[in-house]
């Protein structure tokens, strides 16, 4: 069928379009006689004065590169994870096999190494074309198709949310790449710039590394490796050919659909081969092959194997979580771009090589523990789990692990097996508002008792009593209503120290301790641990807040515990060693930032206190490495969320496991191993704590201060004879709690002390309390009637039982009393009297 002849309007339009070139050919005659006219821009006549007006050089820039991820693993980099925009691996001019240089060269330039950036042939032969065809086509060089790249990767690095962006990106492509004279001129003028400033060898290798490949792989490197899994050395002719084919045509000359008719594996990929043959043919023309090789690549079928790369964390595993994290890091971070969708797209276009903190050892135990303790799915539970760890000292993630599966796809999150949300981290760096930390938080009212003088040995009431919440104090706000906290277990009350109180983790001892704190001094201790709340609201400083009702991420108590462990010296979490740019240039990483949470005599006072738990408290289970251990439990109201945080001197790790959403009790429910997670929690992280002291050790936590162990020894007066009320305020003076006992036999008045338990002159720590005995005035204290005649003292006994030994004279003299005199009896009790032997009378005897 004869091509259809274009009509008078269409062919008057072309010829205007061949006029405007026309302004052009001047110049390009002259450019284009020899190379070194070209690159000299000299001018042929005025009428190129549009032309000359043009700025002469491109800012070529980096390309848009994948950024990627990496573990170490020994002394062996380990990647994670690859994210791109554009799948692009940039390599050198002599990394590129010839067969793919020569195959650009023919099938898109064969004058390439003689011009100067701009082909007149070409160009004229695109202009007459465009007279004949009604369209602006062909005559583009090597270089010109590399300008028109590098302005069109330059808007393609735009971000396009809003209305006007969009617009703005669609003007910028237009103008990169529209079929117009003015652009052509320009592209042009840029060629020649080009070529003046770059040789030959690098424009073309410029050019095969920047060009597209189809889809989202660009470059020469990526599309071998896509297209046949294997590198853009190793191309064969025939392969080479392939895929400059694809350059031409990328939408239709692509050969990754086997199941299209056009170009498909039924047909061979026809419409490729086609294009692939001419090239093959333009290359054996220009003595590139021989006829053996030319012949042998034309008979060569077109076989890809296509070899996807994978993007994106998914392609982490276990360690996705922590790859997801270190993705926000750089996406919130301003020193990576002014704004969220500038650092995205620096992030994916980047090429950044960001070498990160993750330990694969630990890790490896992490996700293999949870693996073995907390399933994905159980029946109805929204059941979550976090395992999360840092470095005490440099606040260095080293692992990350969750019982969910990770995916960003919403098809695939439709599975409750899968999530997107981080659990570990706060809602801006994974999504996750975080939890209610429970008796974990504790510690923060045990760090502000230190501060404020108290000593582990010191004791509070434990009793459970209902409180009258404006009896808190809270320099933050202040409180009202009725509140009665109890214990987790039975027979926890009466008077504990603040070590039994951590040992045993007893809500009512914490409360009474933070009766007599400042609850907005102990909500600032937990911020100068780094604690906040995962969303970002701020922390609660009520007086349950004490029992952990604020809202924190795993990462967050970890790093918090790690401060306690680092002698209160806690680092803020880094989750990145290093990163290397795109053009080899190493950027700074966030930094972690270490503050002196509280003085490290108290802090070494808490560690002491927090062995406690783990030597034979609530989380005695967890350590069985011999090395020093601190550690905290955490159960929610309901048992809805557990928790375990254990630290060396070495590591620190988080525990969380619980409710995602809804309220199942976790010591009602045997996921695993036939027990409750509430059973099981000791398990899991003793096997993450054991990995971490076999690879790291750890050092002895030193004893504390004495005064903050034992406190001021207070001696308790002798307060027999004293009301009550004045008895408790002498108690309470010495920082000693005066408790009602009962009334008791005493010759003291009745109604006034009888005497305290611990007794008078006993040495106590403060806190202590004191019970205080009244008496009910049933004693009489006995005279003493030693030395009297037995009459006279029968007489003063006479409220007594008098028993007489030693003889029945009335006037005999009383040599001893039992009991003895002063002591208290009651009256009719027996009194025993002894009479002294009488004189014998004078004149007996011989």
């Amino acid at each position: 069928m004869s091509a259809k002849k274009p009509r008078a309007r269409g062919v008057l339009g072309a010829v205007g379009a061949f006029v405007g070139m026309s302004a052009v050919a001047g110049l390009l005659v002259t450019a284009a006689v020899t190379p070194a006219i070209a690159v000299t821009g000299m001018a042929a006549n005025d009428s190129i004065g549009v032309f000359e007006g043009l700025p002469e050089y491109l800012e070529i820039g980096q390309l848009a590169q994948p950024t990627t991820i990496y573990a170490k693993n020994g002394d062996q980099d380990v990647q994670l994870a690859t994210f791109y925009s554009q799948n692009r691996l940039p390599v050198t001019f002599s990394q590129i096999s010839q067969a793919a240089k020569d195959a650009a060269i023919a099938g898109e330039d064969p004058r390439f190494y003689s011009h100067g950036g701009v082909d007149i042939q070409g160009t004229m032969r695109g202009v007459l074309s465009t007279v004949v065809g009604h369209d602006v086509q062909g005559g583009s060089s090597i270089t010109q198709q590399y300008v028109k790249n590098v302005l069109l990767q330059k808007c393609e690095a735009m971000p396009v949310k809003t209305k006007e962006q969009k617009a703005k990106y669609q003007t910028c492509v237009v103008d990169s790449t529209g079929v117009s004279p003015d652009r052509k001129v320009k592209e042009m003028k840029y060629a020649i710039g080009v070529e003046k400033k770059y040789s030959k060898d690098d424009i073309l290798a410029g050019y095969l590394n920047i060009a597209g490949f189809g889809g989202s792989v660009y470059g020469i490197e990526a599309a071998a490796k896509y297209y046949f899994n294997t590198s853009a050395a190793a191309l064969t002719p025939a392969q080479a050919a392939s895929l400059i084919a694809i350059v031409n045509e990328p939408t239709t000359l692509k050969i990754d659909s086997p199941d299209s008719k056009s170009n498909g594996a039924a047909n061979g990929y026809a419409k490729n081969k086609e294009r692939r043959d001419y090239i093959l043919n333009k290359m054996y023309q220009y003595k590139k092959l021989t006829k053996v090789q030319y012949d042998e690549a034309v008979k060569t079928p077109v076989t890809p194997v296509i070899t996807p790369s994978v993007r994106g964390c998914q392609t982490a595993g276990g360690s996705a979580y922590f790859c997801d994290y270190v993705q926000r890091i750089v996406q919130n971070d301003p020193s990576f771009g002014a704004d969220k969708d500038t650092r995205a797209a620096n992030f994916n276009r980047g090429g950044y090589k960001i070498y990160t903190t993750i330990d694969l050892t630990l890790q490896q135990t992490a996700e293999e523990t949870m693996a073995s303790y907390v399933p994905p799915t159980y029946g109805d539970v929204q059941l979550g789990a976090s395992l999360v760890g840092v470095q005490p000292g440099t606040g260095r993630v080293l692992y990350m692990a969750q019982n969910k599966h990770y995916s960003q796809d919403p098809d695939v999150l439709m599975d409750p097996a899968y999530t997107s949300v981080n659990y570990s981290t706060d809602l801006d760096y994974g999504g996750s508002n975080g939890f209610q930390v429970g008796s974990t938080y504790k510690v923060f009212t045990l760090a502000e008792w230190l501060k404020q003088g108290h000593s582990l040995y010191e004791s509070v009431n434990a009793n459970v009593r209902t409180y009258n919440q404006s009896q808190f104090k809270d320099s933050c706000g202040q409180w009202g209503g009725s509140w009665r906290p109890t214990n987790d277990s039975p027979g926890e009350e009466g008077y504990r120290t603040a070590q039994n109180a951590t040992t045993n983790s007893i809500n009512t001892a914490f409360v009474a301790m933070a009766l007599q704190l400042d609850l907005c001094e102990i909500k600032k201790d937990a911020e100068a641990f780094g604690v906040h709340d995962a969303a970002g609201v701020p922390l609660k400083s009520n007086p349950a807040s004490v029992l952990g009702t604020n809202n924190v991420a795993p990462l967050t108590m970890a790093t918090a515990f790690a401060g306690i462990a680092n002698n209160g010296l806690t680092c803020t979490p880094i989750a990145i060693d290093k990163i290397v740019s795109g053009d080899g240039k190493e950027i700074a990483p966030p930094a972690s930032k270490c503050t002196q949470s509280v003085d490290p005599a108290v802090a070494r006072a808490m560690a002491y206190a927090l062995k406690g738990p783990i030597e034979g408290g609530t989380a005695s289970g967890t350590n069985t490495t011999g090395v020093d251990m601190l550690g905290k439990t955490g159960t929610t109201d309901g048992n809805k969320q557990l928790w375990l945080i254990a630290a060396t001197t070495k590591v620190a790790g988080a525990y969380w496991v619980g409710n995602i959403e809804g309220d199942t009790d976790m010591r009602r429910i045997y996921p695993t191993h036939g027990s409750s997670p509430a059973s099981l929690r000791d398990n899991v992280m003793n096997a993450v704590m054991t990995t971490a002291v076999n690879k790291y050790g750890g050092d002895a936590f030193p004893r504390p201060d004495n005064k903050l162990l034992q406190g001021a020894q207070v001696t308790i007066p002798d307060l027999t004879g004293k009301s009550p009320d004045d008895a408790k305020s002498i108690l309470n003076g010495l920082g000693l709690d005066g408790v009602d006992g009962t009334a008791v036999d005493s010759a003291a008045p009745a109604g006034t002390v009888a005497g305290t338990d611990p007794a008078a002159g006993t040495s106590v720590t403060k806190g202590n309390g004191v019970t205080i005995y009244t008496s009910n005035g049933s004693l009489v204290p006995l005279p003493n009637v030693v030395g009297q005649k037995l009459s006279d003292a029968q007489k003063a006994l006479s409220q007594f039982s008098v028993k007489v030994t030693g003889g029945s004279n009335k006037d005999g003299i009383v040599e001893a009393m039992d009991p003895g005199a002063g002591t208290p009896a009651k009256p009719g009790s027996t009194v025993t009297l002894k009479i002294a032997a009488a004189e014998p009378s004078p004149g007996v005897g011989k």
